[in-house]
């Protein structure tokens, strides 16, 4: 069934750069699972708020810039935040991302440069890069509603 975006998210994507305005258009696409831009630009205080509540690791935000969104999945009409379905909204944006030539990240696999070249599913993306965080000791960040420009 093919899905497109709600007013509300294009609206999100207003200020966004248009090469990953494009990427998230054509995603919807070609989606398995239905989404919704929740966030794209974001002003420097509403980054601050949600670094001092933790909810994002950095000041130096893409969405500062226009470089970044965030989706959300819809399951049967109602938001589902179960990781599974944001790796199939990530095999698609791998998609629209080759169709449009366009470089992403997707902030569930931050050791892949360009979800582009990244010869598996986007799950297996994620697998590998929380594989390589606990083989250095560390905690591995998955922020599977985050797609970014490189």
């Amino acid at each position: 069934m093919p899905y497109k975006l709600s007013q509300r998210s294009l609206n999100e994507l207003q200020g966004v750069n248009p090469k990953l305005v494009a990427v998230v258009k054509r995603a919807i696409e070609v989606t398995e699972v239905d989404f919704g831009v929740t966030q794209g630009l974001r002003t420097l205080e509403e980054q601050k708020v949600l670094f001092a509540n933790k909810a994002t690791t950095t000041m130096k935000s893409k969405h500062l810039v226009g470089d970044a969104v965030d989706v959300v999945a819809y399951i049967n009409g109602k938001v589902s935040w179960q990781l599974h379905v944001y790796d199939e909204i990530a095999d698609a944006m791998k998609q629209a991302a080759k169709e449009v030539g366009v470089p992403m990240r997707w902030g569930a696999a931050w050791t892949v440069p360009d979800i582009r070249i990244w010869g598996g599913t986007m799950e297996e993306a994620m697998l590998a890069y929380v594989d390589t965080r606990r083989s250095q000791g560390r905690r591995p960040f998955i922020d599977g509603p985050h797609f970014e420009l490189m």
